[in-house]
């Protein structure tokens, strides 16, 4: 069974769905199901246009489960409207799906969250490893969420649109799809070069300075992607990288779009991370990195979001421009709970010499590390420093 097929089909088979009539949430269950039926059917008899087929029997699953709503009239309107079996249009609907689960009426987090769910393919659980909460929780607030972006209390005329007519807020369109591109850094899913085909597109559609930042960000990441991790699957600090094999080309195209939108002077948070990663491409060694620019970014990031994860980045940047001392007095101000907070704090302090409270500190950071990747490095640093001070 090919799983990324099925995942990259689901957003335009959904959107098919709602555009017909379906509300949405009523539309989600239809293709999950029909999805299901995929996993079974497909690999003894599987179909020619695999779209037209979801897309097939996700509306007679929507429409088996209507026949038991109590709205009799819209019923059977909709069997009667019923399109006959063949080819799904070539449209992709899944930007225009993007905005309609970045609807006015939720909030951000349940935007980004449901547009994980039913776009990305996310499931619930990894979207609640994301966000940090349990897994009912968050299957509550997809619901909810689900629920809302139905169109339930509105008129049926409107239901009928998909509230498609209600397009959601850029900003928050944009966080959902730098959310699903950082995912796919994480080794569960890989959805990194699908958020950048879609940003490219959503680039084409909407003339907006932050759409670009956010793609020439997407761009710089991307083009280090290759370098980011040993044979081994161990992570590659930045420093240590490889810069042979960073995508030249990426890099070339990211700061070109990054520039086109800078000279705009409508700054805003993607253009100004963009600009520090930016620097980073930039440098032909991690020594010759431009350390004091980059400090000057992040006091425009912290300017624009007041992030307390941009000042604990801003604390490492502050390290490597003036010093460990200054980097360690910039920590001091941020509450210590944070997450990375004892990782940065471990590097500063090997910095600074004091190798005891480094490996201690790092020996806490893998404890608490998001994942195993990051848990095996950190753990690793610890028992390097240790190793040093028994020489």
């Amino acid at each position: 069974m090919n799983e990324a097929l099925l995942r990259s089909l689901t957003p335009s088979v959904l959107a098919i769905l709602v555009r017909r009539g379906a509300d949405f949430a009523a539309a989600e269950d239809a293709v999950q199901d029909a999805l299901v039926e995929a996993v079974r059917v497909w690999p003894d008899d599987p179909p020619r246009d695999p779209k037209g087929w979801l897309v097939t029997v996700a509306w007679r699953k929507f429409l088996d489960a209507t026949r038991a709503d109590t709205a009799r009239r819209r019923r059977e309107d909709l069997v009667d409207e019923e399109p006959a079996p063949g080819p799904a249009p070539a449209v992709d609907d899944t930007l225009q799906l993007y905005f309609l689960c970045a609807h006015p009426s939720l909030t951000p987090s349940s935007a980004v969250a449901l547009t994980l769910r039913a776009v990305g393919g996310l499931t619930t659980r990894q979207i609640a490893q994301a966000y940090l909460v349990p897994e009912a929780t968050m299957a509550q607030r997809i619901s909810r969420a689900k629920r809302t972006v139905s169109g339930h209390g509105v008129s049926p005329a409107r239901r009928a649109r998909g509230r498609f007519d209600q397009p959601g807020d850029v900003a928050t369109v944009l966080r959902v799809l730098y959310l699903v591109f950082n995912e796919g850094y994480s080794g569960d899913v890989d959805l990194a070069a699908e958020a950048i085909r879609l940003t490219r597109q959503l680039a084409a559609a909407i003339d907006h300075p932050e759409v670009a930042g956010l793609l020439a960000l997407m761009l710089l990441h991307h083009a280090r992607r290759a370098a980011r991790t040993a044979p081994d699957g161990s992570l590659v600090p930045l420093a240590e990288q490889d810069r042979g094999r960073w995508d030249t080309e990426s890099i070339a195209e990211g700061v070109e779009i990054l520039q086109a939108a800078l000279a705009r002077d409508r700054l805003g948070e993607f253009q100004a991370q963009a600009a520090i990663a930016a620097l980073h491409a930039d440098a032909p060694t991690a020594e010759e990195t431009d350390w004091v620019q980059i400090v000057e970014w992040y006091d425009e990031l912290a300017r624009l979001t007041d992030s307390p994860v941009v000042r604990l980045n801003r604390a490492v940047a502050v390290g490597e421009a003036d010093g460990p001392r200054a980097g360690l007095a910039a920590l001091a101000a941020l509450d210590v709970s944070l997450p990375r907070h004892a990782a940065v704090a471990a590097y500063l302090h090997e910095r600074d010499g004091d190798l005891a409270t480094a490996a201690r500190l790092y020996a806490e950071a893998a404890q608490k590390a998001p994942n195993l990747a990051e848990r095996d490095h950190l753990t690793r640093q610890a028992a390097r420093l240790n190793a040093r001070r028994c020489h």
